[in-house]
């Protein structure tokens, strides 16, 4: 079985990025995230109202890396440490050697590669560092920004699923993507 051990944080770098451990004083970026409509587009869940709730998420994946259960990065900029997203394996599936990939980066950086440099760093640490052999993704079927950065970086289709989601009155598909770690 898979065993792994995020302590001491591992903070990973890029030509252009830090991707570095969450901390309290990341709420207000992490309420944007969280409650802006053009963010929360493609992701079922209800936005975030309140700082105290972006507190509160935070604190759940500090908590989650401490106790070794999965593990988010914050992406920053080099030489700015001001939250642009978020990538986080979770969901790990020890037994099997499989976390899930998700990540939300802020508009103002779309179509900029920075997601493409803050996912590869994570892939090679995901299959290196932490010995995973898969790694899914969860996505919406409209959300082909998404599955374009996916497929840019390895992933395959795997799963088709309609109507397997429940979210205000209203029932979604899903697309799951995969990436198998190669020798």
């Amino acid at each position: 079985m898979l065993e792994v051990n995020f302590n001491p944080f591992p903070v990973l770098t890029t030509e252009r990025l830090v991707l570095r451990k969450a901390k309290l004083e990341d709420a207000p970026e992490i309420l944007f995230f969280r409650s802006d409509p053009e963010m929360l587009k493609y992701i079922d869940r209800e936005p975030a109202t309140s700082i105290d709730q972006a507190k509160d998420w935070l604190q759940l994946v500090i908590d989650n890396s401490d106790n070794n259960i999965g593990i988010s990065w914050n992406i920053i900029l080099k030489g700015d440490d001001t939250t642009i997203g978020n990538i986080a394996l979770w969901r790990l599936i020890k037994e099997h050697y499989r976390a899930e990939i998700g990540y939300v980066l802020h508009p103002k950086y779309w179509h900029n590669g920075i997601m493409d440099e803050a996912m590869k760093a994570v892939i090679d640490y995901a299959f290196n560092a932490m010995g995973l052999h898969s790694i899914e993704a969860n996505t919406n079927p409209e959300n082909k920004a998404s599955q374009n950065t996916l497929m840019r970086n390895g992933f395959v289709q795997e799963a088709y699923f309609r109507e397997n989601y429940y979210h205000d009155g209203k029932f979604t598909d899903s697309a799951i993507f995969s990436l198998v770690k190669t020798i």
